[in-house]
């Protein structure tokens, strides 16, 4: 194994460590962050940066968001094998790749389409179970519903209805709701219109955008 390699296994290893001592508890959680490479999700350029606390630049003016909001948006999820998943905002992939080794059946969509090109390349050389398609997030992925549990990794104004409608009974969404600045919240589908909300603090997304998907 190449000297450099050596060197992203040993810092891999310090960020979990990492993200152990920040709280992350759920082993399911940061078994998926040691399976999978976090460089692999960004150019080699960045690589040296890729397993720090940092989040990183993507293509169109997105962002692969820190480690740990990634591990804390996949334990607030409470993610069991075989549950079926829909994330909004591919971006790099890594998070859908995380959730995908948690043991889920992921279903994720883009709106920049020199993002999506990119990424579902990427994610089906890597794992051909990620279902990824180009769209607006806003409107989810209607076909394959409904979720397990609903990811939202962008900023969002208010929480989609249409989301909200594509989660089943007994599901979980996670998404960060503001606009300058969001809350991570959590809701819990208890019944049809019923929902339990939790609040786990304030965070900073790249905006979800409505109705608007670039090509």
């Amino acid at each position: 194994m190449p000297t450099s390699n050596y060197l992203l296994l040993g810092a891999k290893h310090r960020m979990i460590e990492s993200l152990r001592q920040k709280g992350i508890s759920d082993e399911n959680v940061l078994n998926a962050f040691d399976k999978v490479e976090r460089h692999l999700f960004v150019e080699s350029f960045l690589w040296n940066k890729a397993y720090e606390e940092t989040a990183l630049q993507l293509p169109a003016g997105q962002t692969i968001s820190h480690p740990y909001t990634v591990a804390f948006q996949s334990q607030l999820l409470q993610i069991k094998k075989g549950l079926k998943v829909l994330e909004i905002g591919t971006g790099s992939g890594f998070q859908a790749a995380i959730l995908s080794a948690m043991g889920a059946k992921v279903f994720t969509i883009e709106r920049q389409m020199m993002l999506y090109q990119k990424t579902s390349k990427l994610l089906e050389s890597m794992d051909k179970s990620i279902y990824t398609t180009f769209g607006d997030g806003f409107h989810g992925i209607e076909r394959f519903a409904p979720y397990d549990r609903i990811i939202v990794t962008c900023g969002a104004p208010e929480v989609p209805q249409k989301l909200l409608k594509q989660l089943s009974v007994g599901g979980i969404m996670v998404i960060p709701v503001g606009e300058s600045s969001q809350t991570m919240v959590r809701l819990t589908k208890t019944g049809e219109n019923m929902y339990e909300k939790e609040t786990f603090g304030d965070f900073l997304f790249v905006p979800m955008l409505k109705d608007r998907v670039s090509f």
